[in-house]
């Protein structure tokens, strides 16, 4: 007999599982019939609205509520007070409430209106979550917190006014609120947290308060329509991916309070054409503009110490970027895919070029890799079609597997005094491509063509000459047009391919070499 009391005891629990139970302590009926269920709160003093039937249609919650002869205030909407009671379609909150509480409406998703009194300090954690029927909501000054993902996937929402007395904003918010068109945040606010308003696909304005200090991560993320948006001089912290994916977002002024932008910051931004990078940042994130394919030139301040992987990657539209010489490490494959990058100065800062950096840079014509520079990674200028010449700085202790490969170079101009072994012609592997190996001309140092000869890899080359290295000036010409010799000033003689000494007006000579 216990046995079969304990399977059904057993079988009872577990019909329990997943369901929502809840109890209450007095239930009044209003003048309109419509009964509604309380708990005593604050040792009995006052009354909190909770969930013990099936709310719908219109509820008023009255201020005070008589019950056997005794006055106690509504001060609070409970946990789960009228939790999917999808038939709801208004409610009226008294002056009395100063709080509504965890999922309080949760998937209320007939809910088209509610008022939300001056009394009310806090909006709880998914407060309004999945009220996929409310237009509109105002949210009074009194408010000063408001929950994790309080109004998520609110879809017919269309406007939000956050007022100045709210400090903080949960993390998703208004996730997926898709019908949102404009926001406008309080000067009150200091940060803005992560998600806040992601997938927001319709919001296409946005104004930011001047206190707040920190976007937070994926905040903005995924605002297709958001054509343009005002950081202000407050901001701190832009985070991880906080306006990725805001497709139709076409400038954008980070201010000088900025000092860092995480990664993915404005990633996918296709449209971006314009970014002012201010003064006081100090790293650009892994991922940061990548796939800005309409972003045609950027500025890099002196305060940048680091680029970060693939920050740059396809920006198809990038024709020029300027890298000061603060910046110490760029990441692999930061520019990557910037197939209309014609030029590009790499500073004197940077000690290695890292893996696939400027591969794809079809555009790309002549490169210098500077003397502090120690370690050429694979990949790094791969399938860079147009790149013509390159000058290999005199402290490079190794260049890895595909460095220039994929295409045929024809000149490649080494200073390294002491050459190292490279991958060769004959591997899989190459540092340069077959074609250029075969073709090209390398110039090396004065007295060094021997050990060139010698050493595996630069050997492969079948057209090695000596040359004196300083003072070289580079010329893009078809020998057809001597106008465009003026770029190194009046020149007296016609110069040919490669290494010349050319005669000045003025009787100087320069080492030009013509390419």
């Amino acid at each position: 007999m216990k046995q079969y009391s304990f399977l059904f005891l057993f079988v009872v629990l577990m019909s329990m599982v997943g369901t929502k139970a809840y109890a209450y302590d007095i239930a009044v009926k209003n003048t309109d019939g419509v009964t509604i269920y309380y708990n005593y709160i604050n040792d009995g003093k006052d009354l909190e609205v909770t969930n013990e039937s099936r709310y719908q249609g219109t509820v008023v919650i009255p201020e005070e509520v008589i019950y056997k002869n005794r006055t106690q205030k509504v001060t609070r909407i409970g946990k789960h007070a009228f939790y999917e009671c999808s038939d709801l379609t208004s409610v009226t909150i008294p002056n009395s409430v100063t709080s509504i509480g965890y999922e309080a409406f949760f998937k209320c998703s007939r809910l088209t209106s509610v008022t939300i009194p001056n009394s009310v300090t806090s909006i709880g954690d998914h407060a309004f979550d999945r009220c996929s029927g409310l237009t509109s909501v105002t949210i009074p000054n009194s408010v000063t917190s408001i929950g994790y993902e309080a109004f998520f996937k609110c879809s017919s929402l269309t406007k939000v006014t956050i007022p100045n007395s709210v400090k903080s904003i949960g993390e998703g918010t208004f996730l997926y609120c898709s019908g949102l068109t404009s926001v406008t945040i309080g000067n009150s606010v200091m940060s803005i947290g992560r998600y806040t308003f992601s997938s927001c696909y319709k919001l296409t304005s946005v104004t930011i308060g001047n206190s707040v200090t920190n976007i937070g991560g994926s905040a903005f993320s995924h605002c297709s329509s958001l054509t343009s948006v005002n950081i202000p001089n407050s901001v701190t912290s832009i985070g991880g991916s906080a306006f990725s994916g805001c497709s139709s977002l076409t400038s954008v002024n980070i201010p000088n309070s900025v000092t860092s932008m995480e990664y993915n910051a404005f990633s996918g931004c296709s449209r971006l054409t314009s970014v002012t990078i201010g003064n006081s940042v100090t790293s650009i994130g892994d991922y940061a503009f990548d796939r800005c394919s309409s972003l045609t030139s950027v500025t890099i301040p002196n305060s940048v110490t680091s680029i970060g992987y693939y920050a740059f990657i396809k920006c198809s539209g990038l024709t020029s970027v300027t890298i000061p010489n603060s910046v110490k490490s760029i990441g692999g494959s930061a520019f990557s895919g910037c197939s209309s990058l014609t030029s590009v100065n790499i500073p004197n800062s940077v000690t290695s070029i890292k893996e696939g950096t400027f591969s794809g840079c079809s555009s790309l014509t002549s490169v210098n890799i500077p003397n502090s520079v120690t370690i050429i990674e694979r990949y790094a200028f791969s399938e860079c079609s147009g790149l013509t010449s390159v000058t290999i700085g005199n402290s490079v202790t190794n260049i890895e597997e595909y460095a220039f490969d994929g295409w045929y170079l024809p000149v490649v101009i080494s200073l390294i005094e002491n050459p190292f072994a490279i991958i060769g012609k004959t591997s899989d592997y190459r540092t340069f491509s077959q074609n250029t190996f075969n073709n090209a001309t390398l110039y090396v140092p004065i007295g060094t063509i021997d050990k060139y000869k010698a050493t595996d890899g630069w050997k492969d080359f079948a057209h090695i000459k000596e040359s004196d290295m300083s003072g070289i000036n580079t010329v893009e010409t078809d020998n057809s047009e001597i106008s465009r010799y003026s770029l190194i000033g009046n020149i007296l003689s016609s110069p040919t391919k490669g290494i010349n000494i050319i005669k000045m007006k003025d009787g100087t000579t320069k080492k030009v070499l013509v390419k």
